[in-house]
């Protein structure tokens, strides 16, 4: 079964958070989290396989941070492409029959210009570049999230287009301000999904910077734009400063599966969480979909 078919006759399940878990694991802020791909392989695999175990119909290769161009800037560029094809090797090592395997992208080291140094040919060089390595890997199709600027998903999207056939997914980050969701450069929900759909996303959404509650709203507003599949993936609630220094993530497995419910109910066929989540969440989420009686 294709992925766009899996998503039609049964919506997806995404998996949660990778950064969070890797920083209970020991990755520091100095440390690359895509480089444990070749240092730490056996944790990679290990968190993949938790997620699949918990109820995941996908795994997000450990690449959304592996940019040639952000890679370049950590001085790790020289091994950008084996950072990469070893991502989407350590997932599919442990990707059961009926399972998926995402390309993750998104992250670039600076703004765009205006706002920053780099181009939109440069993002879009550097993405595609990324994107045939993930490619030749074999993954399913291509996760783009965490992007709060639409030009930067735009260039994404045109990248992986450029090497590949296969079906981009487009998130992005919102903020809720007095005036409704907005990214920080003033995108609405609307005119974002919008111009990724005329761009030729075959899904859109969003993810990160939001709790679960929040995000209900957002879901409907998302999901009202686009005649696409649309993808839900909150925080578990807004971050707070822990015990030992760590953000600690107020949401509990419960109440976020709840409001995942919620957004399930909206029509919203793909879900899954972002920072903060852990297997015990997607978990929690399969139970409440699959079988609502057992999570009362």
């Amino acid at each position: 079964m294709s992925i766009l078919d899996k998503i039609q006759t049964d919506g997806l399940i995404l998996d949660g958070a990778m950064g969070s878990m890797l920083i209970a694991k020991g990755l520091t802020g100095t440390e690359s989290a895509e480089f444990w791909n070749l240092t730490r392989p056996e944790t990679i695999k290990e968190i993949h396989q938790s997620y699949y175990l918990s109820g995941a119909d996908v795994a997000s290769a450990n690449t959304f941070g592996a940019s040639p161009l952000k890679l370049d800037k950590m001085g790790l560029g020289e091994h950008a492409e084996n950072i990469n094809r070893a991502g989407v090797r350590l997932a599919r090592q442990v990707c059961p029959a009926s399972g998926f395997v995402a390309g993750d992208m998104g992250s670039i080291p600076e703004m765009l210009q205006p706002s920053g140094p780099v181009s939109f040919e440069q993002a879009q060089d550097s993405f595609a570049r990324q994107a045939a390595w993930l490619d030749e890997e074999g993954v399913d199709f291509f996760l783009v999230e965490t992007v709060f600027d639409l030009q930067v998903a735009l260039a994404a999207l045109k990248g992986i287009q450029s090497v590949s056939n296969k079906p981009v997914f487009c998130s992005l980050t919102f903020k809720e301000m007095k005036k409704g969701f907005f990214t920080i450069f003033g995108n609405s929900p609307e005119d974002s999904v919008k111009s990724l759909e005329d761009a030729g996303a075959a899904g859109v959404g969003a993810n990160c910077s939001l709790g679960s509650g929040t995000m209900v709203e957002l879901a409907r507003r998302i999901r009202a734009a686009s005649a696409l599949p649309v993808i839900i993936q909150p925080n578990a609630g807004m971050p707070r400063p822990g015990e030992d220094q760590t953000a600690f993530y107020p949401e509990d497995a419960r109440f976020f599966a709840e409001n995942i419910r919620q957004i399930r109910s909206q029509g919203v066929e793909i879900v899954g969480g972002c920072c903060g989540t852990t297997p015990d969440y997607i978990r929690t989420i399969k139970t409440y979909l699959s079988d609502p009686a057992d999570s009362r």
